[in-house]
């Protein structure tokens, strides 16, 4: 349980941390690719708190998703969705970008490798505790 309230902080922090950006930052830098790094991380941090905890390849399942939404981009999916719908409008996005791609599997990737890390020390303690 204490490792679910870890992720879900993590999912808060991380959510914060987007829509201040969203709200405050209009640079060239930060808010286009920073943002779409840490929406990955965002996603792995809420499924792993509250619904898949123990699929191993979780980040890798993200990327897919996020790389799905970004080739609906690419499609024109967002034509087809009601003008009324305007969460939904800029969740899916309207532009297609290899940039984004490349951001979501960087994100992915960096939360894949904290996991790793955050076990090798853990398996490390207990090794040494024993």
């Amino acid at each position: 349980m204490k490792k679910r309230a870890v992720y879900a902080a993590g999912a808060c922090i991380l959510l914060a941390a987007e829509i201040l950006i969203a709200l405050f930052v209009r640079d060239s830098f930060v808010r286009p690719y920073g943002g779409d790094i840490l929406v990955t991380v965002l996603l792995c941090c809420l499924l792993r708190a509250f619904f898949l905890f123990g699929i191993p390849y979780l980040p890798l399942g993200v990327f897919l998703f996020a790389a799905a939404v970004e080739f609906a981009q690419a499609l024109g999916i967002a034509s087809l969705i009601p003008h009324s719908w305007t969460a939904v409008r800029i969740i899916v996005g309207s532009s297609f970008s290899v940039w984004d791609l490349v951001c979501y599997a960087v994100g992915c990737v960096l939360f894949w490798g904290a996991e790793r890390l955050i076990l090798r020390s853990k398996t490390e303690k207990i090794q040494k505790d024993s």
